[in-house]
């Protein structure tokens, strides 16, 4: 790694609190984007990908209940913002991306796709955070198999909405 302490992605660690624009080409924070609620994370390799494509389909398909239960859809790409911000319209999104097109976090996030030297994307992996960005999960989306569905994702939300929300027993 060329930067800092190396990033550990693990559950119990935190994740960086990225610095990036959004699809409107807004400079973000993760942390701004959170928004105090929960996050699910997406590093997608981009538009142009068929599997990228259907995975974000179906996560259009959660994203009003994501809405109501006060949780976040992030996707982080190297597409530019322009691009990000068509390819969120064609599927209907409403959740946030982020863009790394100059790869800022790339590498070091050592999420780094070898395999694509056209492209030069992330590898596909999804990380579910507490509000502090600390990781509950993550998920090698890589190998389409790997990542999460939306049942894991919904009780990945379960898990992190019972911990942290004191109103969340009946008592």
């Amino acid at each position: 790694m060329s930067h800092d302490a190396e990033i550990r992605l693990e559950p119990g660690e935190r994740f960086p609190n990225l610095e990036l624009p959004d699809h409107t080409g807004r400079a973000r924070t993760l942390s701004e984007v959170a928004g105090g609620d929960p996050v699910a994370l997406f590093t997608s390799r981009g538009w142009w990908c068929p599997k990228e494509q259907r995975y974000l389909r179906e996560l259009v398909r959660l994203q009003d209940e994501f809405e109501v239960a006060y949780s976040r859809l992030v996707v982080v790409s190297v597409d530019p913002p322009e691009v990000q911000s068509a390819f969120r319209a064609g599927l209907g999104a409403r959740f946030t991306f982020l863009s790394d097109a100059g790869r800022d976090w790339l590498d070091r996030l050592d999420l780094h796709e070898t395999t694509d030297t056209t492209h030069d994307p992330y590898r596909p992996a999804a990380f579910t955070l507490f509000p502090d960005l600390t990781i509950h999960a993550v998920y090698n989306g890589y190998w389409y198999w790997g990542r999460p569905t939306l049942e894991d994702l919904r009780r990945d939300m379960r898990a992190i909405s019972e911990q942290i929300r004191p109103d969340w027993r009946l008592e």
